[in-house]
């Protein structure tokens, strides 16, 4: 009952004005947000790698409306891949981009400045050996980062892309990547999306993932399957062996704080494994979505501000 609701707050900058103003972040944010700075997020990262995980790094911001802040995001990504080539961790690690935060939703050129920008961390990330992932947002946008993804992966085809289990459309996108060389996040979603274009009952939604994972893993491309649920990752599983995919053929990934234990698990069982690792000083947006998927950390999170009062 508490989604809704939650998700409407993720777009409240009442709210956000309210919660960003107090120190949380030995509270929940913490618990989801290793940090602000790129130090902090290749110090998570590194301790994710020696415990035998990938990781992929989301710098936070979106919807972003200025020129600047877009290319700042821009630098923040450059910085931290930088870093990470220094470290050795380039191997180990991708980076996420939302290209509302590069610019997509600037007026007049927003999609050619997303574009551009995008292309600026692809390159980054080839030569520091590793790759971008387009992380997708609300369905308003799904089109315009579909072909962005199209024109990056003319010169970048290592180039991943995320689908939404819980839109309409996802098993005919899915259908549509589940090529050689394409790279697909599958994740549910967690967006606020109107019932014209997503699934809104728990039970139709992972009914949609189900069907989409078939797709992926039946294709000829690399599905990367972002879930905490364990009955999605038990199918995943045995999709994988119906369709003779060995381990290393596909992967799962788990948001940062959430089940650390079963990360090392399925690590230990020569499964791959990915941590989606978010940082930076915007984390609003994306605590309350993750606050929206587990409501229960509600009250751990208002038990937090309160302490810090």
């Amino acid at each position: 009952m508490l989604r809704q609701p939650l998700l409407m707050l993720a777009r409240s900058d009442q709210v956000k004005k309210l919660v960003t103003a107090m120190p949380v972040s030995s509270g929940i944010v913490a618990r989801y947000v290793p940090g602000e700075s790129t130090a902090d997020a290749v110090r998570a990262t590194d301790e994710l790698v020696g415990a035998g995980l990938c990781a992929t790094l989301d710098f936070l911001g979106e919807d972003t409306l200025d020129r600047e802040q877009a290319d700042h995001t821009v630098e923040a990504y450059l910085d931290a891949l930088s870093a990470l080539a220094d470290r050795g961790l380039a191997r180990n690690v991708e980076v996420s981009v939302k290209l509302s935060a590069v610019g997509q939703a600037l007026p007049d050129s927003g999609e050619k400045v997303a574009l551009d920008n995008a292309r600026r961390i692809c390159h980054a990330a080839r030569n520091a050996g590793t790759t971008v992932t387009l992380d997708m947002e609300d369905h308003t946008t799904t089109d315009s980062t579909l072909s962005t993804l199209h024109e990056l992966r003319k010169d970048f085809p290592e180039t991943g892309a995320v689908l939404q289990a819980y839109l309409h459309r996802t098993e005919a996108d899915c259908r549509d990547l589940a090529h050689e060389g394409s790279r697909v996040r599958l994740c549910k979603g967690a967006y606020h999306e109107p019932e014209s274009v997503a699934f809104q009952d728990k039970q139709e939604v992972d009914l949609s993932y189900v069907r989409c994972l078939k797709v992926l893993m039946a294709g000829e491309g690399y599905p990367m399957v972002a879930t905490h649920d364990p009955r999605m990752i038990d199918i995943a599983g045995a999709l994988a062996t119906r369709n003779g995919r060995a381990q290393q053929s596909y992967e799962y990934q788990m948001l940062y704080g959430i089940r650390p234990d079963e990360q090392r698990r399925l690590a230990e069982a020569g499964e791959k494994v990915r941590v989606y690792l978010p940082y930076g000083g915007e984390w609003y947006g994306y605590l309350m979505r993750r606050l929206a998927e587990r409501p229960s950390n509600l009250t751990f999170f208002l038990r937090s501000l309160v302490s810090k009062k």
